[in-house]
């Protein structure tokens, strides 16, 4: 079993609830779960094996059926200024992308099956990929904590679609990792498998306070890098390139007079031109 300073001390599991970015938030409003210490590396997280009103970003929902679904948040504490940042966001959503996608590696080579046959990517801001089909996504919300005015949380919701056999119709684009592993997998495994990376990456952007060091394997993992995008705002929806990241986990978008536009994560949906991605 994976091994993590901070985080695997710090886990609350439950059989079912709503959602684990809305418990886990709820729990921190109402005092029932003392928050991270500040700069703490996300070492809190909530876990359940049942989510009847999943979220995913734009209020959407997420399927999770008993033993089908990993459904995990983390929450970790920042100083206020950081958050009010506005790109804090966008960076942790990149870490846990990040932290699945080694997690996902690690499930897939257990069941002897390389990584590099399933072609999994990731599509900012936050969906997981294999095969040009999502695997599962990631939300970040913000959680003003009572009585702390110099820091608030920042809980970190990760939902992949682990033994799921077969999806509704209009789900054309699901898939599920037991599709490529062929044979069902332990879902406690793959959470502490994404509980060690989080907190390894985490570390990582701690040191030097950007994704610096990760852009360019971000990058190469970016399904939607180069190609055309539509770029949804409300009230306004435009085209343009996706060049890659910033430092700070924006989306560079290059539109069709040659400027270069910073997409936020928590602002707009991005959706490709000519298909899903």
């Amino acid at each position: 079993m994976p091994r993590t300073t901070e985080v695997a001390d710090n886990v609350i599991a439950v059989v079912e609830t709503a959602s684990t970015n809305t418990l886990a938030r709820q729990m921190l409003r109402d005092g029932t779960m003392a928050p991270p210490a500040d700069g703490g590396a996300g070492v809190a997280v909530v876990a359940t094996d049942v989510q009847s009103a999943g979220r995913g970003r734009l209020e959407r929902t997420w399927v999770s059926a008993p033993g089908e679904s990993m459904t995990c948040s983390y929450i970790a504490t920042l100083p206020v200024g950081v958050i009010a940042d506005g790109s804090v966001n966008g960076w942790l959503t990149v870490i846990a992308g990040f932290a699945a996608l080694d997690a996902l590696r690690g499930a897939l080579a257990e069941c002897g099956v390389a990584s590099e046959d399933c072609g999994l990517r990731l599509k900012w801001p936050n969906d997981l990929f294999c095969q040009g089909r999502k695997l599962g996504g990631i939300l970040t919300e913000m959680v003003p904590l009572p009585g702390r005015d110099d820091s608030a949380a920042l809980v970190i919701g990760i939902g992949i679609n682990v033994n799921t056999e077969g999806f509704p119709e209009e789900l054309p684009h699901a898939a599920s990792l037991r599709q490529y592993a062929g044979k069902p997998l332990l879902r406690a495994e793959l959470i502490a498998l994404c509980m060690e990376y989080f907190e390894k990456y985490y570390d990582r952007f701690e040191k030097k306070e950007d994704l610096g060091d990760l852009k360019e394997e971000y990058e190469r993992l970016l399904v939607n890098k180069g190609k055309q995008v539509r770029v949804l705002e409300p009230g306004r929806e435009h085209t343009g390139t996706a060049l890659g990241i910033s430092s700070q986990g924006e989306l560079l978008v290059e539109l069709e007079d040659g400027s270069i536009e910073k997409v936020y994560a928590g602002e707009v949906s991005v959706r490709g031109v000519y298909g899903y991605v």
